[in-house]
């Protein structure tokens, strides 16, 4: 029996084909907050975590971003466990490239030995065959980038990754990389009230490639009371971070916001932003309060 669209409203939000052939609803789940505190070790409530990755999947997510380091592999771990095996529509993308030595640290590392290590475990992690989107988490600036995408189109020739995606990238660091190897997607950090990387976005729009906006739901000053956000919040019964979301899904075909939490009850209101739809003056009020 087909299930509606207010059953799974992560399904109002539009599907988005990444690399031109993995579908998904372009609301996602960005899974790196299901991790003990600064991203490192397990979670407080490691069944709380469970249930909030099945949750997502009944709200009808079919696109969850996790990476190796989140933990390390704390994220990867629990996804497989919640979910695994997996629904025959249901993407998981992970990273490799950063390494770890306790909370809050990250450092790159893209030698090709370490990113194919990092695969082979990831495999194993999650318990797939191939990995829909494999990200290179950070370049790497030690290691010349040939080699780092290089390894990773060897692993996509070998069919153990489908898809290869950059975080954290310039529009300059895209166009060597995509001299290198196919790119399917970008992820970097944006949201309606930190748009600095605009203009990767706008490459990503101009040539079809998924963007992916980390930290997705960020406020700032635009939610305080009497604030931009806070108006149109009362015109339409929605939480800043629902319009936040809402505002994101408008912006551009191609993002793919990733909302991250710990608890069911955020999932369930930050899905829900799939629902809202901004009005052509709200939307342009909320681009110019940023």
């Amino acid at each position: 029996m087909a299930t509606n669209i207010s059953e799974q409203p992560a399904k109002a939000s539009g599907t988005y084909r990444i690399g031109g052939n993995v579908t998904v609803n372009r609301l996602g789940y960005g899974a790196m907050q299901i991790t003990g505190p600064g991203v490192w070790g397990d979670p407080k409530d490691p069944a709380e975590a469970v249930r909030v990755l099945r949750r997502a999947v009944e709200l009808g997510v079919t696109f969850i971003d996790t990476a190796d380091s989140y933990g390390p592999f704390v994220s990867e771990l629990l996804i497989r466990e919640a979910l695994h095996p997996y629904a025959d529509d249901l993407v998981i993308a992970t990273k490799a490239g950063l390494t770890r030595s306790g909370p809050g640290d990250w450092r790159p590392v893209g030698r090709p030995e370490y990113l194919r290590q990092q695969c082979e475990l990831s495999l194993r992690h999650l318990g797939l065959d191939s990995i829909p989107l494999y990200q290179l988490h950070r370049i790497d600036p030690k290691v010349p980038l040939a080699d780092q995408l290089g390894e990773l189109a060897l692993l996509q020739q070998e069919g153990k990754i489908q898809h290869i995606g950059l975080s954290e990238v310039s529009v300059a660091q895209i166009e060597e990389s995509r001299a290198i190897t196919t790119i399917a997607s970008v992820q970097n950090l944006y949201n309606l009230a930190n748009r600095s990387a605009e203009d990767v976005l706008e490459y990503c729009e101009r040539n079809d490639l998924a963007f992916i906006p980390w930290f997705p739901i960020a406020t700032g000053e635009l939610a305080r009371p009497g604030g931009p956000l806070d108006a149109i919040s009362t015109a339409h019964g929605a939480s800043p971070a629902q319009l936040a979301l809402a505002w994101l899904l408008r912006r551009s075909p191609v993002m793919l916001p990733i909302p991250g939490t710990s608890s069911v009850a955020h999932l369930e209101e930050n899905v829900g932003a799939a629902d809202v739809r901004l009005t052509d003056d709200e939307f342009e009020a909320l681009a110019k309060a940023s």
